[in-house]
């Protein structure tokens, strides 16, 4: 693999992983703040960055170890509201950033599996900014958000609310393949 987007894999698989960690930790917190709704979004969208973390760290199956990641994670919690905020400058950072230069990258360098893996995250990270979002919107109002059943892919992590597509539009698999963060949910393992 070309050095450039091997570095980027490991930067990208440090960053998704960092935020699944933030985002478990703001559940709690939007827990502890009455959102339970807020609270099932963060950890629906924590089980997404564990999957794209899991695919980046897939395609660096060749490495023997001492690389360093470099996973540009937002710091600074406090209460949901500013989590969500930290939630949305980190997804804008993904899709403004970060993937459009790593998937350049990746492409000009023939790795088709670092592209695969890449465009996966790219096209999830919009979902996930337009959820922050609308809850973020809501919250403004003094309100947890409404929101269905969200759906996580397990194999590229796109994810949604609503119902599940028979097939994934990123990865193709079947319906069957998504995880599901039903309404009312207090606690899921991400």
């Amino acid at each position: 693999m070309q050095k450039m987007t091997e570095q980027n894999l490991i930067n990208a698989f440090g960053g998704e992983g960092m935020a699944h960690m933030r985002y478990l930790h703001f559940a709690l917190r939007a827990e502890q703040d009455d959102f339970p709704n807020v609270a099932r979004l963060f950890r629906a969208v924590a089980r997404a960055e564990f999957i794209h973390a899991g695919d980046h760290y897939r395609e660096l199956d060749h490495l023997d170890g001492g690389f360093v990641a470099n996973g540009m994670g937002a710091f600074g919690p406090g209460d949901t509201f500013k989590n969500l905020g930290l939630a949305i400058a980190g997804e804008t950072y993904e899709i403004d950033e970060m993937y459009p230069t790593y998937l350049e990258v990746a492409r000009f360098q023939g790795e088709k599996g670092a592209q695969r893996s890449f465009e996966w995250a790219y096209g999830t990270e919009k979902m996930h900014k337009a959820l922050f979002e609308k809850a973020r919107g809501e919250m403004e109002a003094g309100r947890d958000v409404e929101m269905g059943t969200l759906h996580v892919c397990s194999v590229c992590g796109y994810t949604l609310e609503g119902d599940a597509p028979d097939r994934c539009p990123l990865c193709g698999v079947s319906k069957e393949k998504f995880i599901s963060f039903e309404p009312g949910m207090q606690t899921q393992q991400a």
